[in-house]
């Protein structure tokens, strides 16, 4: 029975900690939005940017692999040693692995300080002369970077082992804080070289919330280096085919910008302001969707069947769709005024927002791609089942490559975006046909028809918001404020078209959805009663 209440006790801890973590993250969202903001009004989109973005992204590689993988593999062997050994065994192991990874960082941060000059002159082949310099400076200014990532992935994973979330909820406060005070106040004074440090600042940032925390656990740390601990060797092995899973996208991108390097001035700016774009809507919603629905996933996998995994798999592609599908036609048919709302002040000025608009466009169409791959991916994780989301990852890049080279020509850094969303979607169908082979027929058709319905609701609500928003913009006029309530509006309204449509079409899910709130309206009453 203490063991139950224990169990009951975690979990509400966890269910508080989820919650705590989306609000926090739905805050952090916006200022991320005004990060991007001032750096397009501060530096704009050219050749200087073009550089920064480039040698962020090189680093940028290294901090997602080391991070994301080592919190990843953490947390299950942290929960092992913590029944074997204790919170005593625990510590140990995990200065531990601090110390190695810690160590392999040094290792990393001293072969690509050295070797700058080369893996610049491979990710932006048309960088020559000044421009080159300035790609090796800038990556290794940001270098540091690499070390602070290692200690962010291991402080993580042993947090979220103790159930305490509030580091991961608060993280971007701190980190986008850092970001904007330096764009208003000090921009002018240090440039882009001071932009660079910002950034090694802001993820300094993070790190020393989590010491915060860290300080209320029984951690203390101690130089403990034992490259023969059974635990540490079983965390650095799941860690290689994690690290090829979730180093796709940002190599995909990379591939993106070199490429882009050889073709006219804010040719990257352009694709890495796109991309933000399209990861706030991706990041805000479907990343909060997988990860709640990650642990059911878990839980129907470990089951004799796979009934209950296949009604939850439906489900989360379902509801993907019905967000992705109405979004991406909205992106679509707003593009322009929405780049030209968010980014054209300041350096940022209408040809930057032209280029813009243009990759947000043909990247907008690989929303659904992106999202859908997401949530496969955490499928197949929880059947334990690495090895086909590597596999598939490497497809998508070849896909990727060979139609960047073809593309590139005739549509330039669009035809690059174009590419990665056609590989994306691609990618994502694969792995829902690998999925139908690994557990059966599990209902795609009914996606189908949810899929199909939704495009039907889209492309009545597009043809309304089309109309709309250019009666607004003549009636309103182009001032900023303006412009951002002729969006709401467009936007207010053509969401309420698309919501009546699908629940005109009778989709399972939004009856669902509707039911979950209608009960929770219900049990309020009751409550308050």
């Amino acid at each position: 029975m203490k063991s139950e209440g224990r169990d009951m006790s975690k979990s509400t801890k966890a269910a508080k900690s989820a919650v705590f973590i989306i609000i926090f993250s739905a805050l952090s969202k916006p200022l991320g939005f005004v990060r991007e903001m001032l750096i397009g009004a501060k530096f704009g989109s050219g050749s200087e940017t073009d550089t920064f973005f480039i040698a962020l992204s090189a680093i940028s590689l290294f901090i997602t692999i080391i991070t994301k993988s080592i919190n990843t593999t953490m947390i299950p062997v942290l929960s092992e040693v913590e029944t074997a050994e204790g919170k005593t065994g625990k510590t140990s192991h995990t200065n531990n692995l601090f110390n190695i990874v810690s160590l392999i960082s040094i290792l990393i941060i001293s072969l690509a300080w050295v070797s700058a000059p080369i893996i610049i002159r491979i990710i932006a082949p048309g960088f020559g002369g000044e421009q080159f310099e300035l790609g090796v400076l800038l990556m290794r200014i940001g270098l540091p970077t690499v070390f602070l990532a290692g200690a962010q992935g291991v402080f993580r994973g042993y947090l979220q082992s103790e159930l305490m979330f509030s580091e991961s909820a608060l993280a971007g406060l701190p980190f986008n804080f850092t970001y904007i005070f330096f764009l208003v106040f000090l921009s002018g004074f240090f440039g882009i070289k001071g932009l660079m440090v910002t950034a090694v600042l802001a993820l300094l940032s993070q790190v020393l919330l989590q010491i915060i925390d860290m300080r209320k656990t029984p951690f203390r740390y101690k130089f403990i280096v034992n490259f023969k601990d059974k635990h540490v060797k079983k965390i650095l092995y799941l860690i290689f085919p994690i690290i090829f899973s979730v180093g796709i996208d940002d190599l995909n991108k990379i591939i993106d910008k070199a490429l882009a390097s050889t073709l006219i001035a804010g040719s990257i700016s352009a694709l890495n302001y796109a991309n933000r774009l399209i990861s706030l809507v991706r990041d805000l919603f479907i990343l909060t969707i997988a990860t709640v629905m990650y642990p059911l996933l878990s839980n129907e996998a470990n089951k004799d069947t796979y009934d209950g995994l296949k009604r939850v798999t439906i489900n989360g592609i379902n509801i993907i769709l019905l967000i992705t599908i109405p979004a991406t036609t909205g992106m679509i048919i707003l593009a322009n005024p929405i780049v030209r709302l968010v980014f054209e002040r300041g350096k940022f000025d209408a040809a930057a927002t032209y280029m813009t608009a243009g990759a947000f466009v043909f990247s907008a169409i690989g929303l659904v791609g992106t999202s859908l791959r997401m949530q496969l991916d955490n499928i197949y994780y929880s059947l334990q089942d690495t090895r086909t989301p590597v596999i598939n990852g490497f497809i998508s890049v070849v896909i990727n490559v060979v139609l960047n080279l073809i593309l590139i020509k005739p549509m330039a850094h669009r035809g690059l975006a174009l590419a990665t969303s056609i590989s994306a979607t691609v990618s994502s169908m694969l792995l829902i046909y690998g999925l139908r082979k690994k557990i059966g027929p599990f209902g795609f058709m009914n996606s189908v028809k949810c899929g199909l319905k939704s495009l039907t609701a889209s492309m009545v609500m597009g043809i309304v918001v089309y109309f709309l928003n250019i009666t607004l913009s003549q009636k309103l006029g182009s001032g900023t404020l303006p412009q951002l309530f002729s969006l709401l509006i467009t936007a207010g309204i053509g969401a309420l078209i698309y919501s009546v449509l699908i629940y005109l079409f009778k989709i399972e899910e939004v009856d669902w959805v509707i039911k979950i709130i209608n009960d929770k309206l219900v049990k309020n009453k009751k409550n308050k009663k």
